[in-house]
């Protein structure tokens, strides 16, 4: 999970927690939760794949690395996992749901499963959906969450579009995908939070 500010501490959070931890308690889940902080102003450049022209950003790249062939690895070879990419998911919030679905573009042998909550797709629009449209197979599991009341109707569009998109790579037949639009969401730690529970049930389904 990516910004860990936000996953199990309100005192680190910038405006609420996930309550991740809490709520992994009440489920009795065989799960191990890594999350990774995020740089504070450096945030936008490791959870952007593509540079944007007028925030900048791109360097997703070295951050999904990072997990890949460091952390991954390291968690891998020091707690008892099941390391293969059934039982390995990638799950974050705006920018990190964003970098979660690139994720599963980029390293499918890695991530057989992602959240993808209000992800900022605007920020790499044409990009993102050039490589999902490009992507031949993905076979990757996929929860959508949005609200509709994130600011304005480019995200229920966006991940709508994405979503088709993404059908188009695989029969709907399978249920490899489960999209949520909470009446009323909007972009904040409430919506994930809230959201949280039901996107791990049927994602480690």
């Amino acid at each position: 999970m990516h910004d860990a500010q936000n996953v199990f501490d309100a005192k680190t959070a910038y405006s609420g927690e996930w309550n991740v931890d809490e709520k992994l308690d009440s489920l009795k889940a065989q799960v191990i939760v890594v999350a990774i902080e995020h740089g504070n102003d450096k945030r936008l450049e490791e959870l952007t794949p593509f540079k944007n022209e007028k925030y900048g950003g791109g360097k997703a790249d070295n951050y999904l690395e990072f997990i890949v062939k460091t952390l991954k690895p390291q968690i891998d070879k020091t707690y008892r996992t099941k390391p293969n990419k059934k039982n390995t998911i990638i799950m974050g919030s705006s920018l990190g749901g964003l970098t979660s679905f690139y994720a599963l573009l980029k390293y499918p042998e890695t991530f057989g499963k992602a959240g993808v909550f209000s992800p900022s797709f605007w920020i790499n629009r044409k990009e993102i959906f050039e490589l999902a449209e490009s992507t031949k197979k993905l076979k990757s599991k996929i929860y959508f969450l949005c609200g509709d009341k994130e600011g304005d109707d480019d995200m229920v569009r966006d991940l709508n579009k994405m979503e088709h998109l993404v059908n188009t790579k695989r029969c709907y037949c399978l249920n490899l995908n489960e999209k949520k639009i909470i009446n009323g969401g909007q972009h904040n730690e409430k919506l994930w939070r809230d959201g949280f529970v039901e996107a791990l049930l049927w994602l480690d389904y």
